[in-house]
């Protein structure tokens, strides 16, 4: 059977049994309006839903229009215009198989660079690798009496004012030897500096002996008059060889 709504007039297929006799009472899916519809007898309140609307068809695509197959073939093999001579073309531009134009400048530099960082290397390798005084000559150190000798101090400086107005600095330290041969002990070059690192005074203190042996370790003393007052840091390390 078919009800209509009689609020939007929306029209519904239901089946004959869904009302019965008696009628019911009945609701639009579309405006939600309710009505007493007559029909056969069924318990209950159900809503009726409209049938799915039909699909408009789906306009026809247009034909594209299609060149004749002569002018495509027309259009692809047309000949690219001949070179002349007197077109406007950079004399110095790359030619077939377009292999780049050296640069004599650029090379050279190259090389240089190249012979400048093995020479570095050779001169790196000369230092670490070679004999001991080889850094002393070069100007890059002293012997490799630092590395098998140290020097410490066994206690803080002590300065101190004399009856006199003059200052004393007496400092007490030890010289260690660090490999297993005996080692000569040279002199031991002491610097004060101020406070803006700049050396104010200095003096060498002599050896204690000439010699070290291995894993051994000596005492020194040594005492200095009239010390700058500025002076605030002691620096020791060991004189040079012939120094």
């Amino acid at each position: 059977m078919i009800l209509q709504c009689p609020a939007c007039a929306t029209r519904y297929l239901v089946p004959d049994n869904a009302v019965g006799p008696e009628g019911r009472q009945v609701r639009c899916a579309n405006c939600k309006h309710s009505w007493f519809a007559e029909g056969q007898e069924s318990p209950g309140h159900i809503d009726v839903v409209a049938p799915p609307k039909a699909k408009p068809p789906e306009p026809e695509q247009p034909e594209l229009p299609v060149q004749p197959r002569e002018d495509r073939e027309e259009r692809v093999a047309r000949p690219a215009p001949p070179i002349r001579a007197d077109d406007d073309r950079d004399p110095f531009a790359h030619e077939p198989p377009f292999k780049p134009r050296r640069n004599p400048a650029r090379m050279w530099t190259a090389i240089a660079v190249a012979i400048f960082l093995v020479l570095g290397s050779a001169i790196g390798a000369l230092l670490y690798f070679g004999p001991d005084n080889v850094a002393a000559q070069f100007g890059f150190g002293e012997a490799d009496v630092n590395s098998s000798l140290d020097v410490q101090l066994v206690r803080s400086p002590e300065r101190r004012i004399l009856s006199n107005g003059h200052q004393l600095l007496s400092i007490t330290g030890r010289i260690v030897n660090m490999t297993d041969e005996e080692q000569p002990i040279p002199p031991i070059h002491a610097e004060l500096r101020n406070a803006q690192g700049t050396v104010v005074y200095d003096w060498t203190i002599p050896a204690p002996q000439r010699v070290l042996p291995p894993r051994e370790m000596v005492e020194f003393n040594s005492a200095e008059v009239d010390i700058p007052r500025n002076a605030e840091e002691l620096n020791l390390q060991f004189a040079p060889s012939g120094g």
